[in-house]
């Protein structure tokens, strides 16, 4: 089992996704920032528009779509506060999920 951090994703009115990952990608006004269990505390600004990727343990990955915001990275976790989020895709093993199918998986990390 990878190393996971804590994971919170929140848009403006309300708590997106939040769990367990063993990274997170997003894109940020300095370039896009990978971050995993261990990784420096730091505050980072979003792009916008721009992206966040959440990379979970069981090889699958959430992708949402942001505009605006901030990213903050502590010793427990990353929480990204987002101005506004929408759901991209999920993929799995590879292969991206689409329709109500990816929408039911990224709704049970909430």
């Amino acid at each position: 089992m990878a190393n996971t951090l804590n994971v919170e994703l929140v848009a403006v009115e309300e708590k997106v996704w939040t769990g367990q990952a063993t990274m997170l990608v997003a894109r940020t006004t300095e370039g896009e920032l990978g971050v995993m269990a261990g990784h420096a505390p730091l505050l980072g600004q979003l792009a916008d528009p721009g992206s966040v990727r959440i990379k979970r343990d069981d090889n699958s990955e959430l992708e949402y779509q942001v505009n605006g915001g901030f990213l903050s990275v502590t010793g427990t976790g990353v929480t990204v506060l987002a101005e506004s989020c929408q759901f991209r895709n999920e993929k799995k093993d590879g292969r991206v999920v689409s329709g109500s199918e990816a929408e039911t998986a990224s709704a049970g990390g909430a």
